[in-house]
């Protein structure tokens, strides 16, 4: 997920206020000279051209995007919020030729990675996005375009007053509901358990929604595989929590 990622070197304006959601937060760190070399050769082929604004991998203003152009052709459209290093995604890709996949996440490094293994996959289903989510699912794709939209194991904000900062709350529902087509699907998952809560309290409130399950959670998400940071979750002894909602 984002809050996992590297922070990309190539955002280097000063931070101006934000007073809308936003799917990361900055992180330091850099990138080896291989994922240089792949963002330089691969970025053409995977990474949409999309202007930054102000502020920290803001939109620009006024920019949109059309998905049939993008990919060059019509089909059913998957968002990940906060790819991490695609591991999720790519697989989903991979297994999913006729369905359209978008990445979005902002650090570098883990978009150099995705680029890395897409290549290695040749995958033409898959572009990455280096963009606030929020801003590109409100206002860069178009209204009711996206099938699915994934936002898996988010930053939890565990302590109370970074409550304010988490990514699901009813502006972003509000948000993703816009860009879903009707009964398009949100997906999610988590190893907190407090956040797990907060995020079906928030969900359930949100009438744009309804459960797309049926008990306390949902079943595990099968087009989801098992990764590295999912797997250290499990062995500090944590549930995986999925939820799944319908946009109505």
């Amino acid at each position: 997920m984002a809050a996992e990622g590297e922070h990309s070197s190539r955002h280097n304006n000063p931070e101006t206020f934000r007073d809308a959601p936003v799917s990361f937060v900055r992180r330091n760190g850099r990138t080896t000279d291989s994922q240089e070399r792949a963002w330089e050769e691969l970025s053409p082929r995977f990474l949409l051209d999309i202007p930054h604004g102000p502020a920290t991998a803001s939109l620009a203003e006024g920019v949109t995007g059309d998905p049939e152009e993008l990919y060059g052709r019509k089909a059913p459209l998957v968002v990940e919020v906060g790819s991490g290093q695609g591991h999720a995604i790519l697989n989903a890709a991979e297994h999913n030729p006729d369905t359209n996949f978008l990445a979005v996440e902002v650090y570098t490094g883990g978009l150099a990675r995705t680029m890395i293994r897409a290549e290695r996959l040749d995958l033409d289903n898959l572009r990455l996005a280096e963009v606030n989510a929020p801003e590109l699912l409100e206002r860069y794709l178009p209204e009711s375009s996206v099938d699915e939209v994934w936002v898996f194991f988010p930053d939890p904000w565990p302590k109370t007053k970074h409550h304010k900062r988490r990514l699901i709350s009813p502006e972003f529902a509000a948000i993703v509901h816009r860009a879903l087509k009707p009964g398009g699907i949100l997906r999610t998952a988590t190893d907190w358990q407090e956040y797990a809560d907060h995020m079906r309290e928030v969900l359930d409130a949100v009438p744009q929604f309804e459960r797309a399950f049926e008990g306390e959670w949902a079943d595990r998400f099968d087009g989801r595989i098992l990764t590295a940071f999912e797997q250290k979750g499990l062995d500090k002894g944590r549930d995986i929590r999925d939820l799944t909602y319908r946009a109505v």
